[in-house]
Protein backbone atom coordinates (compact mmCIF):
# COMPACT_ATOMS: atom_id res chain seq x y z
CA UNK A 1 0.00 0.00 0.00
CA UNK A 2 1.09 3.57 -0.54
CA UNK A 3 1.34 5.91 2.45
CA UNK A 4 -2.09 7.46 1.90
CA UNK A 5 -3.67 3.99 1.95
CA UNK A 6 -1.67 3.08 5.06
CA UNK A 7 -2.69 6.33 6.76
CA UNK A 8 -6.38 5.54 6.17
CA UNK A 9 -5.94 2.34 8.23
CA UNK A 10 -4.71 4.39 11.22
CA UNK A 11 -6.47 7.76 10.95
CA UNK A 12 -9.67 9.16 9.44
CA UNK A 13 -8.51 11.18 6.43
CA UNK A 14 -10.37 14.41 5.69
CA UNK A 15 -10.03 16.55 2.55
CA UNK A 16 -8.98 20.16 3.17
CA UNK A 17 -10.47 21.54 -0.04
CA UNK A 18 -13.60 22.61 -1.88
CA UNK A 19 -12.38 20.98 -5.11
CA UNK A 20 -14.90 18.27 -5.98
CA UNK A 21 -12.64 16.50 -8.47
CA UNK A 22 -9.87 16.20 -5.91
CA UNK A 23 -12.32 14.88 -3.31
CA UNK A 24 -13.58 12.23 -5.73
CA UNK A 25 -10.00 11.25 -6.59
CA UNK A 26 -8.70 10.75 -3.04
CA UNK A 27 -11.93 9.46 -1.43
CA UNK A 28 -11.65 10.96 2.07
CA UNK A 29 -14.21 10.29 4.80
CA UNK A 30 -15.04 13.97 5.42
CA UNK A 31 -14.20 17.38 3.98
CA UNK A 32 -13.54 20.78 5.53
CA UNK A 33 -14.00 24.23 4.05
CA UNK A 34 -13.22 27.75 5.27
CA UNK A 35 -13.62 31.26 3.78
CA UNK A 36 -10.36 30.87 1.83
CA UNK A 37 -11.49 27.56 0.29
CA UNK A 38 -15.01 28.85 -0.44
CA UNK A 39 -13.40 31.84 -2.21
CA UNK A 40 -11.34 29.45 -4.37
CA UNK A 41 -14.38 27.25 -5.05
CA UNK A 42 -16.52 30.26 -6.00
CA UNK A 43 -14.08 30.96 -8.84
CA UNK A 44 -14.38 27.42 -10.29
CA UNK A 45 -16.66 27.15 -13.36
CA UNK A 46 -18.47 24.09 -11.96
CA UNK A 47 -19.85 26.22 -9.11
CA UNK A 48 -21.08 29.17 -11.21
CA UNK A 49 -24.69 27.94 -11.14
CA UNK A 50 -24.58 27.85 -7.33
CA UNK A 51 -23.71 31.55 -7.22
CA UNK A 52 -26.77 32.25 -9.39
CA UNK A 53 -28.94 30.16 -7.05
CA UNK A 54 -27.49 31.93 -3.98
CA UNK A 55 -28.30 35.36 -5.38
CA UNK A 56 -31.82 34.29 -6.35
CA UNK A 57 -32.48 32.82 -2.89
CA UNK A 58 -31.09 35.89 -1.11
CA UNK A 59 -33.44 38.12 -3.10
CA UNK A 60 -36.43 36.20 -1.70
CA UNK A 61 -35.32 36.92 1.89
CA UNK A 62 -36.01 40.65 1.60
CA UNK A 63 -32.83 41.80 3.33
CA UNK A 64 -30.65 44.68 2.18
CA UNK A 65 -27.04 45.79 2.61
CA UNK A 66 -24.73 43.51 4.60
CA UNK A 67 -27.60 41.22 5.67
CA UNK A 68 -28.36 40.55 1.98
CA UNK A 69 -24.70 39.73 1.30
CA UNK A 70 -24.63 37.46 4.38
CA UNK A 71 -27.60 35.58 2.89
CA UNK A 72 -25.77 35.09 -0.42
CA UNK A 73 -22.57 33.91 1.27
CA UNK A 74 -24.31 31.54 3.70
CA UNK A 75 -26.38 29.98 0.93
CA UNK A 76 -23.31 29.60 -1.29
CA UNK A 77 -21.25 27.95 1.47
CA UNK A 78 -24.09 25.52 2.14
CA UNK A 79 -24.65 24.81 -1.56
CA UNK A 80 -20.95 24.02 -2.03
CA UNK A 81 -21.07 21.91 1.12
CA UNK A 82 -24.02 19.92 -0.24
CA UNK A 83 -22.13 19.24 -3.49
CA UNK A 84 -19.17 17.98 -1.47
CA UNK A 85 -21.43 15.77 0.67
CA UNK A 86 -22.49 13.99 -2.52
CA UNK A 87 -18.85 12.91 -2.86
CA UNK A 88 -17.97 11.95 0.75
CA UNK A 89 -19.67 9.43 3.07
CA UNK A 90 -19.13 11.52 6.20
CA UNK A 91 -19.40 15.17 7.15
CA UNK A 92 -18.72 18.65 5.86
CA UNK A 93 -17.36 21.47 8.02
CA UNK A 94 -18.89 24.87 7.18
CA UNK A 95 -17.52 27.99 8.85
CA UNK A 96 -19.38 30.80 10.56
CA UNK A 97 -18.36 34.31 9.42
CA UNK A 98 -15.02 35.03 11.14
CA UNK A 99 -16.17 38.59 11.90
CA UNK A 100 -18.40 37.04 14.59
CA UNK A 101 -15.44 35.42 16.38
CA UNK A 102 -15.89 37.56 19.52
CA UNK A 103 -19.70 37.42 19.71
CA UNK A 104 -21.09 34.22 21.21
CA UNK A 105 -24.79 34.80 20.54
CA UNK A 106 -24.28 36.09 16.99
CA UNK A 107 -22.18 32.98 16.27
CA UNK A 108 -24.92 30.70 17.62
CA UNK A 109 -27.58 32.50 15.55
CA UNK A 110 -25.50 32.24 12.38
CA UNK A 111 -24.80 28.56 13.02
CA UNK A 112 -28.51 27.84 13.42
CA UNK A 113 -29.14 29.64 10.13
CA UNK A 114 -26.52 27.47 8.38
CA UNK A 115 -28.02 24.28 9.82
CA UNK A 116 -31.48 25.42 8.69
CA UNK A 117 -30.16 26.08 5.17
CA UNK A 118 -28.68 22.58 5.06
CA UNK A 119 -31.99 21.11 6.21
CA UNK A 120 -33.79 23.05 3.45
CA UNK A 121 -31.36 21.30 1.03
CA UNK A 122 -32.27 17.92 2.51
CA UNK A 123 -29.09 17.56 4.58
CA UNK A 124 -29.47 16.58 8.24
CA UNK A 125 -27.42 18.23 10.99
CA UNK A 126 -25.68 14.92 11.66
CA UNK A 127 -23.68 15.43 8.45
CA UNK A 128 -22.54 18.98 9.26
CA UNK A 129 -19.90 20.40 11.56
CA UNK A 130 -20.19 24.10 12.33
CA UNK A 131 -16.71 25.59 12.16
CA UNK A 132 -15.90 28.33 14.67
CA UNK A 133 -12.67 30.12 15.62
CA UNK A 134 -11.34 28.99 19.02
CA UNK A 135 -11.74 32.31 20.83
CA UNK A 136 -13.28 32.19 24.31
CA UNK A 137 -16.54 33.48 22.78
CA UNK A 138 -16.38 30.92 19.98
CA UNK A 139 -15.79 28.06 22.40
CA UNK A 140 -18.81 29.14 24.47
CA UNK A 141 -20.89 29.25 21.26
CA UNK A 142 -19.72 25.71 20.56
CA UNK A 143 -20.82 24.64 24.04
CA UNK A 144 -24.31 26.08 23.44
CA UNK A 145 -24.62 24.49 20.00
CA UNK A 146 -23.51 21.08 21.26
CA UNK A 147 -26.26 21.32 23.90
CA UNK A 148 -28.70 21.75 20.99
CA UNK A 149 -27.35 18.64 19.26
CA UNK A 150 -25.34 20.59 16.69
CA UNK A 151 -21.75 19.37 16.42
CA UNK A 152 -18.91 21.85 16.08
CA UNK A 153 -15.37 22.02 14.71
CA UNK A 154 -13.32 24.54 16.70
CA UNK A 155 -10.64 25.84 14.35
CA UNK A 156 -7.65 28.20 14.45
CA UNK A 157 -6.47 26.29 17.50
CA UNK A 158 -2.86 27.01 18.47
CA UNK A 159 -2.58 26.91 22.27
CA UNK A 160 -2.98 24.29 24.98
CA UNK A 161 -5.39 26.70 26.69
CA UNK A 162 -7.69 26.58 23.66
CA UNK A 163 -7.56 22.79 23.63
CA UNK A 164 -8.40 22.53 27.34
CA UNK A 165 -11.35 24.95 27.04
CA UNK A 166 -12.73 23.11 23.99
CA UNK A 167 -12.59 19.76 25.79
CA UNK A 168 -14.32 21.21 28.85
CA UNK A 169 -17.00 22.74 26.60
CA UNK A 170 -17.67 19.30 25.13
CA UNK A 171 -17.21 20.31 21.50
CA UNK A 172 -17.28 17.49 18.97
CA UNK A 173 -13.96 18.22 17.23
CA UNK A 174 -10.96 20.54 17.30
CA UNK A 175 -8.62 21.50 14.45
CA UNK A 176 -5.19 22.24 15.94
CA UNK A 177 -2.98 23.85 13.28
CA UNK A 178 0.42 22.30 12.61
CA UNK A 179 2.07 24.18 9.74
CA UNK A 180 1.19 27.66 10.98
CA UNK A 181 2.78 26.86 14.34
CA UNK A 182 5.93 25.74 12.54
CA UNK A 183 5.89 28.91 10.38
CA UNK A 184 5.92 31.09 13.51
CA UNK A 185 8.76 29.20 15.17
CA UNK A 186 10.85 29.19 11.98
CA UNK A 187 10.56 32.97 11.82
CA UNK A 188 11.08 33.48 15.57
CA UNK A 189 14.13 31.21 15.75
CA UNK A 190 15.45 32.25 12.31
CA UNK A 191 15.88 28.63 11.17
CA UNK A 192 15.17 26.92 7.85
CA UNK A 193 13.09 24.16 9.41
CA UNK A 194 12.93 21.40 12.02
CA UNK A 195 13.53 17.67 12.10
CA UNK A 196 10.09 16.00 11.74
CA UNK A 197 9.91 14.79 15.37
CA UNK A 198 11.00 18.24 16.64
CA UNK A 199 8.44 20.17 14.57
CA UNK A 200 6.70 22.49 17.09
CA UNK A 201 3.33 21.97 15.38
CA UNK A 202 3.68 18.19 15.63
CA UNK A 203 4.70 18.45 19.29
CA UNK A 204 1.69 20.68 20.04
CA UNK A 205 -0.87 18.32 18.48
CA UNK A 206 0.74 15.25 20.07
CA UNK A 207 0.53 16.91 23.50
CA UNK A 208 -3.17 17.72 23.00
CA UNK A 209 -3.91 14.18 21.74
CA UNK A 210 -2.21 12.60 24.75
CA UNK A 211 -3.97 14.95 27.19
CA UNK A 212 -7.41 14.19 25.73
CA UNK A 213 -6.86 10.42 25.77
CA UNK A 214 -5.32 10.44 29.27
CA UNK A 215 -8.30 12.28 30.74
CA UNK A 216 -11.02 10.53 28.72
CA UNK A 217 -12.29 13.47 26.65
CA UNK A 218 -14.47 12.45 23.71
CA UNK A 219 -13.53 15.52 21.64
CA UNK A 220 -11.97 14.45 18.33
CA UNK A 221 -8.46 15.75 17.55
CA UNK A 222 -8.06 16.60 13.85
CA UNK A 223 -4.63 17.90 12.89
CA UNK A 224 -4.79 20.60 10.20
CA UNK A 225 -2.69 23.11 8.23
CA UNK A 226 0.15 20.90 7.04
CA UNK A 227 3.21 22.19 5.19
CA UNK A 228 4.72 18.82 4.23
CA UNK A 229 4.07 15.08 4.42
CA UNK A 230 6.62 14.65 7.23
CA UNK A 231 4.27 16.52 9.59
CA UNK A 232 1.42 14.22 8.55
CA UNK A 233 3.52 11.10 9.03
CA UNK A 234 4.53 12.22 12.54
CA UNK A 235 0.82 12.37 13.46
CA UNK A 236 -0.19 9.00 11.98
CA UNK A 237 -2.75 7.54 14.39
CA UNK A 238 -4.30 10.90 15.32
CA UNK A 239 -8.12 10.71 15.36
CA UNK A 240 -8.39 12.64 12.08
CA UNK A 241 -6.12 14.63 9.79
CA UNK A 242 -7.41 17.17 7.25
CA UNK A 243 -5.06 17.24 4.26
CA UNK A 244 -4.85 19.29 1.06
CA UNK A 245 -5.06 17.46 -2.31
CA UNK A 246 -1.40 18.09 -3.22
CA UNK A 247 -0.18 16.51 0.03
CA UNK A 248 -2.58 13.57 -0.39
CA UNK A 249 -1.03 13.04 -3.82
CA UNK A 250 2.48 13.14 -2.33
CA UNK A 251 1.44 10.45 0.17
CA UNK A 252 -0.16 8.39 -2.60
CA UNK A 253 3.08 8.55 -4.60
CA UNK A 254 5.17 7.25 -1.67
CA UNK A 255 5.38 3.46 -1.34
CA UNK A 256 7.46 3.54 1.86
CA UNK A 257 6.31 2.20 5.23
CA UNK A 258 4.21 4.46 7.44
CA UNK A 259 4.77 3.99 11.19
CA UNK A 260 2.01 4.50 13.77
CA UNK A 261 3.02 7.48 15.95
CA UNK A 262 -0.04 8.24 18.10
CA UNK A 263 -1.71 5.28 19.80
CA UNK A 264 -4.69 5.70 22.13
CA UNK A 265 -3.71 2.44 23.82
CA UNK A 266 -0.25 3.75 24.68
CA UNK A 267 -0.59 7.15 26.34
CA UNK A 268 2.13 8.70 28.51
CA UNK A 269 0.42 9.65 31.78
CA UNK A 270 2.11 12.91 32.55
CA UNK A 271 -0.33 15.81 32.24
CA UNK A 272 -2.37 17.13 35.16
CA UNK A 273 -6.04 17.76 34.37
CA UNK A 274 -6.77 21.47 34.22
CA UNK A 275 -9.99 23.48 34.40
CA UNK A 276 -10.10 27.02 33.03
CA UNK A 277 -12.52 29.84 33.69
CA UNK A 278 -12.52 32.82 31.32
CA UNK A 279 -9.80 34.71 33.17
CA UNK A 280 -7.59 31.58 33.39
CA UNK A 281 -8.11 30.90 29.68
CA UNK A 282 -7.27 34.43 28.61
CA UNK A 283 -4.15 34.54 30.78
CA UNK A 284 -2.85 31.10 29.72
CA UNK A 285 -3.51 31.81 26.03
CA UNK A 286 -1.98 35.27 26.32
CA UNK A 287 1.21 33.76 27.77
CA UNK A 288 1.68 31.87 24.46
CA UNK A 289 2.97 34.54 22.07
CA UNK A 290 2.77 32.23 19.04
CA UNK A 291 -0.84 31.27 19.72
CA UNK A 292 -1.92 34.83 20.47
CA UNK A 293 -0.41 36.11 17.22
CA UNK A 294 -1.54 33.22 14.99
CA UNK A 295 -5.15 33.22 16.25
CA UNK A 296 -5.47 36.96 15.58
CA UNK A 297 -3.76 36.62 12.20
CA UNK A 298 -5.96 33.67 11.22
CA UNK A 299 -9.16 35.58 12.00
CA UNK A 300 -7.88 38.59 10.05
CA UNK A 301 -6.90 36.48 7.04
CA UNK A 302 -10.22 34.61 6.93
CA UNK A 303 -11.99 37.97 7.17
CA UNK A 304 -9.97 39.38 4.24
CA UNK A 305 -10.92 36.33 2.16
CA UNK A 306 -14.56 36.72 3.20
CA UNK A 307 -14.46 40.36 2.08
CA UNK A 308 -12.83 39.37 -1.22
CA UNK A 309 -15.59 36.80 -1.76
CA UNK A 310 -18.23 39.44 -1.08
CA UNK A 311 -16.59 41.81 -3.59
CA UNK A 312 -16.55 39.01 -6.15
CA UNK A 313 -20.23 38.23 -5.55
CA UNK A 314 -21.20 41.91 -5.62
Amino acid sequence: MNKLQQLKTMTTVVADTGDLEAIKQYQPQDATTNPSLVLKAAQMPQYAHLITQAKQWATTQGNTGQAHMDDICDYLAVAIGKEILNAVPGRISTEVDSRLSFDTQATVARALKIIDLYQQQGVGKERVLIKIASTWEGIQAGKQLEALGINCNLTLLFSFAQAIACAEAGVYLISPFVGRIMDWHKAAQKVEGFAPAQDPGVISVSKIYHYYKQHGYATVVMGASFRNTQEIEQLAGCDRLTISPNLMQDLADDMGELVLQLDSKNIPVSQEKLSLNQADFRWMHNEDAMATEKLAEGIRNFTRDQETLESLLA
